[in-house]
């Protein structure tokens, strides 16, 4: 073999390498993930990593990504039928709070991570509010959500989601179960009223009987007590009317001529 075989052989196989390389290098995959996403890299449809924040390369064929939003967001559980321990039927919504804190789970585990915790908030809602009474549903709302959240949060996390709340937003109540609630409540209210004048009567009672004792075992302060009477009557305006025993006593008489006392009219 000569040289200038050789030498042909050679630039060959250089041409060759060069064109692949030049055709490799000319498929180049760029990928840009912005703040608060995450991406799935995929290659030929097989998962190979997952991708932070900024500008990613890849040199070849075959590449695709997936983003996943993992800021916090939140959905609405509307209208929902239960029945309370006490059998009273009602409408609830709830609000659910969640974050993505796996994406890879987020996307392998689950089709759809939203309606598996739409379905998880629907069950724990029926059992927690089948154990609960209609009047105290009222006013245990946020213990109510505390066990909505124990119920949810394990469902969640199998599929790579951290949820951060489950509220009661709002309880529906049928219109004669409304004003049966607002007669209940006003009962209760005037009920309270009456209690607390009833209670005001008896102190001012006991008052009085304590300050009738006490004027009991002294009379000066009877007259102390009359002085004053007159001083605020006088200061304020008023005329005040004492009663006195035996009836009313004039202040001063006239004299009677002498010889008079027998010619009054019979």
């Amino acid at each position: 073999m000569n040289d200038g075989l050789i030498t042909f052989i050679i630039i060959t196989v250089i041409l060759i390498v060069a064109v692949a390389l030049m055709k490799l290098g000319s498929v180049r995959y760029v990928c840009f993930v912005a703040e608060g996403y995450a991406g799935l890299l995929y290659h030929k449809g097989k998962f190979t990593e997952v991708l932070g924040t900024g500008r990613h390369v890849r040199w070849g064929r075959f590449y695709s990504t997936r983003l996943h939003d993992l800021r916090k967001t939140s959905f609405l559980v509307n209208g929902q039928e239960v029945l309370t321990a006490d059998n009273v039927s009602l409408k609830a919504n709830l609000l659910v709070t969640y974050q993505i804190v796996d994406p890879v789970k987020a996307t392998h585990e689950t089709q759809n991570y939203t309606t598996d915790l739409y379905n998880a908030a629907q069950i724990a809602l029926r059992a927690v509010m089948g154990g609960v009474g209609a009047e105290a549903l009222l006013s245990q709302r946020f213990e109510l959500g505390a066990q909505l959240l124990a119920r949810v949060q394990p469902e969640a996390t199998k599929v790579g989601i951290s949820v951060l709340g489950v509220e009661v937003k709002d309880v529906m109540f049928a219109a004669d179960l409304k004003r049966a609630f607002a007669d209940v409540l006003k009962a209760k209210q005037e009920g309270q009223a009456a209690l607390e004048r009833a209670r005001g009567e008896s102190a001012a009672l006991r008052n009085l009987a304590n300050a009738a004792r006490v004027l009991e075992g002294n009379p000066a302060l009877m007259n102390l007590r009359l002085m004053q009477s007159l001083t605020a009557a006088q200061n304020a305006g008023n005329t005040l009317v004492v009663g006195m025993p035996g009836g009313f006593v004039p202040l001063k008489q006239e004299a009677k001529k002498p010889g008079t006392e027998n010619n009054e009219p019979t």
